[in-house]
């Protein structure tokens, strides 16, 4: 169902700015094309299957828009993988990184360089409680397998709690510690992870018809598991803070805080996973501020340098440390706080702040893509939830709302979600879906007229999942 307003906001939009005609020439799609060729040729790329992968060719990006192989511009609507969390080609980024890559471009992780220093410093600054303490590694992935490790030197244990419907990277002990379906195929029970069942009260496991329920059952049957798996054994526990691709669910009220109280009352490691919640996603600088929540450990990575160069973290509290402060910490990587990355990041923390991008996030939130998302949902009967904060939202697509029938199982995709997503990029919007789901998640200085567009278009497609709901939710 398309309003009046709608059908205004695309007009002003589908210009011929939105063609790229302003900007890209045929030099340059011609180069995207020769681009194309070579990478079918020579480029593996992560989570394909080869054969058929046809990759979408991008030749130019800035702000919140990408430009593809044609020449179309596009809303860039997922950030990315959701890390480009100041947009594309940020100018005090570009040149941070062009003016440390004139004066020093690598050193190695023994030495100290002024630019990892300064973003410890900035990433310390707005940790919780005591975790004043960072260690750099490339990304997420490794962010979360070196928690884990410190957490195992600390605890002299090894097994690790991690949640059903959760990512925690592709490395081998993280796509482990993941609990979808991206670790089927690499599953190994050498590796001590034992999953259980999170507070997710759209699909609640326990039956739950309340948040109060869902959260006193959630941690009950966590308790459960700790007793059951023996609390002397276990470590860590992780959890992402509100899961990304697993579906950005947020916790209901009192569940981090009981996840809190009981890694602590058995000497269990918290590790929270902020690698897509953080810097500033949710509307505050780690989505843990909204539950007023101290872990252990935090891992980060994406929006802590908007992905600009690759970066990623572990932020670690004084208890932890002190382990390491006369035994050796038995890790590395060469490339630890990489002086390239860590100027990226001491350009995007302050750009953040002095451009006032996290409380833009929670405004946008607040204002535009929250009620606009559960307005949709009135009018769709194939919106079977909407959830998020700040700028990280979630519309999950269904069959029946009864039943809650995904529009796509668990685990793949459909014709019927292949259909919305080509609906979205013909609309000029280039979406985040992952199963059944749409996320909303878009750069968060992305300008208020080019999030309300995204959304119209969101919107509009909507109408073609709207054909594949059963008559019984169509007329009730």
């Amino acid at each position: 169902m398309t309003t009046t307003a709608d059908s205004q906001l695309t007009e002003s939009h589908l210009d011929a700015d939105r063609s790229g005609a302003d900007r890209i020439d045929a030099q340059q799609i011609e180069a995207g094309r020769r681009a194309h060729e070579v990478d079918r040729a020579h480029v593996f790329h992560s989570w394909q299957a080869q054969g058929p992968f046809d990759p979408m060719t991008v030749i130019d990006a800035e702000g919140s828009y990408v430009w593809d192989g044609e020449g179309r511009k596009l809303l860039d609507m997922s950030s990315q993988l959701v890390n480009t969390n100041i947009g594309h080609q940020h100018p005090a980024v570009v040149a941070a990184i062009q003016e440390q890559a004139g004066r020093l471009c690598t050193i190695a992780p023994q030495h100290v360089n002024d630019a990892r220093s300064e973003a410890a410093r900035l990433i310390a600054e707005r940790t919780p409680g005591d975790l004043d303490h960072v260690f750099f590694t490339n990304g997420g992935a490794d962010a979360n397998e070196h928690a884990i490790r410190m957490a195992r030197l600390h605890t002299g244990r090894t097994k690790v709690l991690s949640a059903y419907r959760s990512y925690h990277g592709g490395t081998q002990l993280a796509v482990n510690v993941t609990g979808d379906p991206r670790r089927f195929a690499n599953d190994c029970s050498a590796e001590g992870i034992v999953h259980f069942m999170p507070a997710y009260p759209y699909r609640s496991y326990f039956n739950s018809t309340s948040e109060a329920e869902e959260t006193q059952r959630a941690l009950a049957h966590l308790e459960d598991m700790i007793t059951l798996e023996g609390p002397g054994n276990i470590a860590a526990l992780i959890l992402e803070t509100v899961p990304g691709t697993a579906g950005i669910y947020a916790p209901p009220a009192g569940y981090l805080a009981g996840v809190r109280e009981l890694t602590a009352k058995y000497g269990i490691v918290f590790i929270a996973d902020e690698v897509m919640a953080g810097f500033g996603r949710t509307g505050r600088w780690f989505a843990l501020d909204h539950w007023d929540v101290t872990p252990d450990l935090i891992t980060f990575a994406k929006g802590v340098n908007s992905g600009y160069v690759p970066l990623g973290g572990v932020a670690i509290s004084e208890a932890i440390f002190e382990t390491f402060r006369d035994r050796a910490y038995p890790g590395g990587l060469t490339y630890s706080g990489h002086p390239l990355a860590c100027a990226a990041a001491v350009a995007t923390i302050t750009a953040m702040e002095d451009e006032g991008m996290i409380a833009n996030a929670d405004r946008l939130g607040e204002d535009i893509i929250g009620p606009a998302l559960r307005e949709m949902a009135q009018r769709h009967p194939s919106v079977g939830d909407v959830r998020g904060l700040g700028a990280f939202w979630a519309v999950e697509l269904v069959k029946d709302r009864t039943t809650k029938e995904p529009l796509a199982a668990y685990g793949g995709s459909s014709p019927e979600m292949n259909e919305v997503i080509a609906a979205l990029k013909a609309e000029g919007v280039l979406p985040f879906a992952n199963f059944n789901r749409i996320h909303v998640v878009p750069p968060l200085n992305t300008p208020d007229e080019d999030v309300r567009f995204g959304l119209a278009a969101l919107d509009r497609a909507l109408d073609v999942a709207d054909r594949y709901v059963t008559e019984q939710i169509r007329h009730a």
